[in-house]
């Protein structure tokens, strides 16, 4: 089917802003010429991909689905435009999806080896769930992911390299949870509160996977979206915390909870797309992290 590439572009700034004016505005055209665009389009795909309204427009089944095909090819070439017409010394990036909690925790060293090594390469490291990272790396919008392990969204059109193995613990303050000198049981461990990630991480996802298979139905007391926050719950006594043990670096007034049940330990995965050639610079960062595998 031959479609020239400025329809789609047209309809990827729609499906981006959800607006026929603001594509326009985006595409330095006028909203008319948007609009015939989008009905070439349709017309030739013999598909609808919108559902107009008087302010704003929707996706269809159809456009959804193309919107998915669509934004990683507009996004590689964008990705080689801008490399072309930036200076090879300054513009070149490096750019990193991960979480909060791998950022902080894990990976701050080897950016700062990967600076000194490669001083006018540009580091963007965009924050997100592992998931949502997964989903980033898709779409083009990132070079390298490093997720949790299991993660849903990582899927056969990626690289996947395992970079560190580790745990997961539970941890509370001493006083309020004096459970430091024995072991429990997951079932006892339901009656007290709980602290841990909201629903949209593969931490969650991973503790409540644990309780399910020994027929418990886990119901935490809070959910956050920092690990941080849960640690300073945990020490002032609001309940017991679930994260990975590289949190962790003092334990001040806290302890290690141990559990009967084995918990099962994850790993630490680099990323990167099957089908987009990565720089020298990218495999160096890499080879660091895997260098250091446990």
């Amino acid at each position: 089917m031959d479609i020239n590439y400025e329809l789609y572009k047209v309809f990827y700034q729609v499906a981006k802003n959800l607006s026929f004016s603001d594509a326009a505005d985006a595409l330095f055209i006028s909203q008319s010429a948007v609009s015939q665009s989008v009905k070439t389009l349709e017309k030739r795909l013999n598909l609808t991909l919108f559902i107009r309204s008087t302010k704003r427009v929707s996706l269809t089944k159809e456009g959804e689905l193309l919107l998915k095909h669509i934004e990683p090819a507009i996004n590689l070439i964008s990705r080689g435009e801008s490399q072309l017409c930036t200076d090879s010394k300054s513009g070149i990036q490096l750019r990193i999806g991960a979480s909060d909690t791998i950022c902080r925790y894990y990976l701050v060293p080897f950016l700062n080896n990967f600076h000194k090594q490669y001083p006018n390469i540009h580091i963007k490291v965009t924050n997100g769930t592992s998931l949502q990272c997964a989903s980033m790396l898709e779409r083009n919008e990132v070079d390298i992911i490093v997720t949790n392990s299991p993660n849903s969204a990582l899927n056969n059109m990626m690289q996947i390299i395992p970079v560190k193995e580790f745990r997961d613990i539970f941890i509370a303050n001493s006083e309020a949870f004096p459970l430091a000198d024995r072991s429990i049981t997951l079932n006892e461990l339901q009656q007290y509160p709980i602290l841990m990630l909201d629903k949209r991480s593969t931490t969650s996802i991973f503790l409540h996977n644990l309780f399910l298979e020994h027929s418990l139905d886990l119901v935490p007391e809070i959910e956050l979206s920092s690990n941080d926050l849960l640690i300073d719950l945990a020490k002032i006594g609001l309940g017991i915390a679930f994260l990975p043990d590289f949190c962790v670096k003092e334990l001040d007034n806290l302890s290690v909870i141990a559990i009967d049940q084995r918990i099962p330990p994850r790993m630490l995965v680099a990323a990167y797309n099957n089908d987009v050639p990565i720089s020298d610079a990218a495999r160096y960062f890499l080879d660091s992290l895997n260098e250091t595998k446990e």
